[in-house]
Protein backbone atom coordinates (compact mmCIF):
# COMPACT_ATOMS: atom_id res chain seq x y z
CA UNK A 1 0.00 0.00 0.00
CA UNK A 2 1.45 3.45 -1.04
CA UNK A 3 1.84 6.06 1.57
CA UNK A 4 0.38 9.01 0.96
CA UNK A 5 1.36 12.11 3.26
CA UNK A 6 -1.56 13.98 5.78
CA UNK A 7 -3.47 16.86 3.93
CA UNK A 8 -5.56 19.26 5.31
CA UNK A 9 -9.34 18.67 4.77
CA UNK A 10 -9.95 22.04 4.60
CA UNK A 11 -7.70 22.51 2.09
CA UNK A 12 -8.44 19.62 0.34
CA UNK A 13 -12.23 20.88 0.75
CA UNK A 14 -11.92 23.89 -0.76
CA UNK A 15 -10.13 23.17 -4.32
CA UNK A 16 -12.64 20.10 -4.20
CA UNK A 17 -9.55 17.57 -4.59
CA UNK A 18 -9.48 14.01 -3.44
CA UNK A 19 -9.24 13.90 0.38
CA UNK A 20 -6.23 11.22 0.65
CA UNK A 21 -3.57 12.65 -2.07
CA UNK A 22 -5.40 15.99 -2.35
CA UNK A 23 -4.34 15.94 -6.09
CA UNK A 24 -7.86 14.03 -7.74
CA UNK A 25 -10.53 15.45 -8.87
CA UNK A 26 -13.21 14.86 -6.18
CA UNK A 27 -16.39 15.75 -8.28
CA UNK A 28 -17.85 14.69 -11.76
CA UNK A 29 -20.60 16.83 -12.43
CA UNK A 30 -21.95 20.35 -10.28
CA UNK A 31 -22.13 18.28 -6.70
CA UNK A 32 -21.97 14.33 -8.53
CA UNK A 33 -19.43 12.44 -7.43
CA UNK A 34 -16.43 10.31 -9.13
CA UNK A 35 -16.85 6.94 -8.51
CA UNK A 36 -13.28 6.84 -7.47
CA UNK A 37 -10.04 8.93 -7.25
CA UNK A 38 -8.13 8.83 -10.63
CA UNK A 39 -4.48 9.55 -8.95
CA UNK A 40 -4.56 7.38 -5.81
CA UNK A 41 -7.98 4.89 -6.15
CA UNK A 42 -9.54 5.69 -3.41
CA UNK A 43 -13.06 4.61 -3.43
CA UNK A 44 -15.76 7.46 -3.06
CA UNK A 45 -18.76 5.24 -3.05
CA UNK A 46 -18.94 5.68 0.97
CA UNK A 47 -18.27 9.02 1.19
CA UNK A 48 -21.78 10.86 2.03
CA UNK A 49 -22.19 14.38 3.05
CA UNK A 50 -26.40 14.29 4.15
CA UNK A 51 -27.87 17.50 4.05
CA UNK A 52 -24.95 19.14 6.13
CA UNK A 53 -23.13 21.17 3.36
CA UNK A 54 -26.98 22.44 2.42
CA UNK A 55 -28.06 22.95 6.02
CA UNK A 56 -24.23 25.15 6.41
CA UNK A 57 -24.96 26.94 3.29
CA UNK A 58 -28.59 27.72 4.54
CA UNK A 59 -27.31 29.27 7.50
CA UNK A 60 -24.15 31.20 5.70
CA UNK A 61 -26.57 32.46 2.43
CA UNK A 62 -29.50 33.35 4.41
CA UNK A 63 -27.65 35.74 7.12
CA UNK A 64 -25.91 37.27 4.19
CA UNK A 65 -28.81 37.80 2.16
CA UNK A 66 -30.99 39.53 5.33
CA UNK A 67 -27.98 41.54 5.71
CA UNK A 68 -28.12 42.44 1.63
CA UNK A 69 -31.46 43.31 1.66
CA UNK A 70 -31.27 45.88 4.07
CA UNK A 71 -28.22 47.60 3.35
CA UNK A 72 -29.96 47.68 -0.61
CA UNK A 73 -33.57 49.07 1.13
CA UNK A 74 -31.51 51.45 4.03
CA UNK A 75 -28.48 52.71 2.08
CA UNK A 76 -29.81 53.36 -1.14
CA UNK A 77 -33.43 54.02 -0.04
CA UNK A 78 -34.77 51.51 -2.55
CA UNK A 79 -38.30 50.37 -3.26
CA UNK A 80 -38.48 47.08 -0.89
CA UNK A 81 -39.18 44.75 -4.30
CA UNK A 82 -35.58 46.06 -5.41
CA UNK A 83 -33.90 44.76 -2.13
CA UNK A 84 -35.73 41.16 -2.26
CA UNK A 85 -34.33 40.67 -6.23
CA UNK A 86 -31.18 41.94 -5.06
CA UNK A 87 -31.21 39.73 -2.03
CA UNK A 88 -32.74 36.75 -4.28
CA UNK A 89 -30.31 37.10 -6.77
CA UNK A 90 -26.92 37.79 -4.19
CA UNK A 91 -28.64 34.28 -2.27
CA UNK A 92 -29.12 32.22 -5.63
CA UNK A 93 -25.41 33.25 -6.90
CA UNK A 94 -23.97 32.34 -3.42
CA UNK A 95 -25.32 29.60 -3.17
CA UNK A 96 -23.90 28.06 -5.99
CA UNK A 97 -20.32 29.05 -5.16
CA UNK A 98 -19.99 27.75 -1.88
CA UNK A 99 -22.71 24.27 -2.13
CA UNK A 100 -19.76 22.18 -4.07
CA UNK A 101 -16.99 23.54 -1.27
CA UNK A 102 -18.56 22.68 1.37
CA UNK A 103 -19.50 19.75 0.13
CA UNK A 104 -16.07 18.83 -0.47
CA UNK A 105 -15.05 19.71 2.80
CA UNK A 106 -17.57 17.20 4.80
CA UNK A 107 -16.64 14.41 2.55
CA UNK A 108 -12.94 15.25 3.60
CA UNK A 109 -13.50 15.67 7.27
CA UNK A 110 -15.65 12.02 7.07
CA UNK A 111 -12.07 10.39 5.42
CA UNK A 112 -9.71 12.11 7.55
CA UNK A 113 -11.81 11.24 11.00
CA UNK A 114 -12.84 7.92 9.45
CA UNK A 115 -16.29 8.68 9.97
CA UNK A 116 -18.87 6.02 9.71
CA UNK A 117 -22.17 5.46 10.10
CA UNK A 118 -23.55 5.04 13.48
CA UNK A 119 -24.53 1.24 14.89
CA UNK A 120 -26.71 0.17 18.01
CA UNK A 121 -24.87 -2.01 20.32
CA UNK A 122 -26.11 -3.93 23.38
CA UNK A 123 -22.99 -1.92 25.70
CA UNK A 124 -24.45 1.69 23.65
CA UNK A 125 -28.18 0.81 24.94
CA UNK A 126 -26.66 -0.27 28.34
CA UNK A 127 -24.79 2.90 28.45
CA UNK A 128 -28.04 5.24 27.86
CA UNK A 129 -30.38 3.12 30.18
CA UNK A 130 -30.04 5.32 33.53
CA UNK A 131 -29.09 3.80 36.62
CA UNK A 132 -32.62 4.44 38.18
CA UNK A 133 -34.11 3.08 35.18
CA UNK A 134 -32.17 -0.21 35.27
CA UNK A 135 -32.89 -0.45 38.89
CA UNK A 136 -36.92 0.16 38.85
CA UNK A 137 -36.66 -3.04 35.68
CA UNK A 138 -34.73 -5.30 37.27
CA UNK A 139 -37.36 -4.93 40.51
CA UNK A 140 -39.94 -5.29 38.45
CA UNK A 141 -38.17 -8.71 36.55
CA UNK A 142 -37.49 -10.69 39.82
CA UNK A 143 -41.33 -9.57 41.00
CA UNK A 144 -42.46 -11.61 37.95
Amino acid sequence: MRYYPPVSPFRTGLSCRCPRCGQGALFQGFLSLHKSCRNCGLEYSTSDSGDGPAVFAIFIVGFLSVAVALIVRFSFDTNILVAFIASTLFALLLTAVILRPLKATLISLQFTQAAQEGVVTKASRDMTTSPAHSKSEQDSEQQS
